[in-house]
């Protein structure tokens, strides 16, 4: 053979190899993550999520890709959104918290579906049991939801002479009744008045302020809500500048100047969702993986929001702070 037509023959072969490993190669999975938050709202989340995926084998961008759909806090988006995934062909769904995790259940029956959710999953219908779903989701039930009573009688602790309670719920949110009915029925107990307040955009949490101010409202109750959590900032002017002591659900209420807040940890139910999505992506069932209940409970004071009110925060409630902001 001459050397022009051996390195011909050559050159065709390199051509060849790289096409046909190419072919050869795994397709990479592709994780749909469904919020009705914002990217900037969970900025500090989601590195908490990829170094969880990261620990079971996969590395986004390098063997994994994630497809991310934010809402934004217009829930009416999602349905369409969750549509886009499936239509991308996701090998799972990540869902968090209650209201993309509904809309991805009823999106689909045979993808798998990693949820974070605030409410009892079984009530909601996404699983028949916690310790072994028998449909097509899993995940963590963090406990935001029905924690009415500690979050209320912390909330008296530092405001003993609360006699009307105020409770903010989003009407979007499929939470909104069961949070009403909870509160209600502990403020019943207590011998307590309650004002029911709803609000689903921005402008409805301004004039909600402005209505518990108006009506001598002594003390807030926030529920749980992604929307809410998106405008925590706007939470911690509005009740300063309304002289309002409320309470929140997880740390990053105070964190961005408001009062104080009761519930589970955030980046640990983050942490669980890129477990479970890499367990999936492995080969796991969702029937084999048990819903995760939180166990872990913050309670965190604004120590200089609570000077900005005129509030004196008693010893023996600092003391029992996880975190103390000053």
């Amino acid at each position: 053979m001459r050397r022009r037509e051996f390195v011909t023959l050559l050159g065709g072969a390199a051509v060849a190899w790289p096409l046909e490993a190419r072919a050869q190669q795994p397709i990479m999975p592709v994780v749909g993550f469904l919020s009705s938050g914002s990217s900037e709202s969970i900025a500090h989340l989601m590195p908490v999520f990829r170094q969880s995926l990261a620990e079971t084998g996969y590395i986004e961008g390098r063997n994994v890709a994630i497809e991310y759909r934010w809402a934004e806090g217009k829930y009416d988006r999602m349905p369409t959104m969750a549509a886009e995934l499936l239509r991308g062909q996701v090998a799972v769904i990540v869902a968090s918290p209650t209201p993309p995790a509904l809309v991805a259940k009823a999106a689909t029956a045979t993808v798998p579906i990693v949820f974070g959710v605030t409410d009892d999953p079984i009530k909601l219908d996404l699983v028949t049991s916690l310790a072994r779903p028998n449909g097509n989701a899993t995940g963590v039930y963090f406990f935001l939801s029905g924690l009415a009573a500690k979050q209320l009688g912390l909330l008296r602790e530092l405001v003993p002479a609360i006699s009307r309670i105020g409770l903010l719920v989003n009407p979007e949110n499929a939470n909104a009744d069961a949070v009403t009915r909870e509160m209600a029925d502990v403020v019943s107990t207590l011998g307590l008045q309650i004002e029911v307040v709803r609000a689903s955009d921005a402008q409805g949490i301004e004039a909600v302020f402005a209505t518990l101010a108006r009506n001598k409202v002594d003390a807030l109750v926030v529920g749980a809500d992604p929307f809410f959590f998106f405008r925590r900032i706007q939470f911690a002017t509005l009740a300063t500048r309304h002289a309002i002591p409320a309470v929140y659900t997880v740390r990053e209420y105070p964190q961005a100047g408001c009062l104080m807040s009761y519930g589970t940890s955030l980046p640990e139910v983050f942490r669980q969702l890129g477990i479970y999505t890499g367990r999936i992506l492995k080969g796991a069932k969702p029937t084999d993986l048990p819903v995760v209940q939180s166990t872990k409970f913050d309670f965190v004071i604004n120590l200089t929001t609570a000077r900005a009110l005129g509030i004196e925060v008693p010893p023996t409630l600092l003391a029992r702070a996880d975190e103390v902001i000053e």
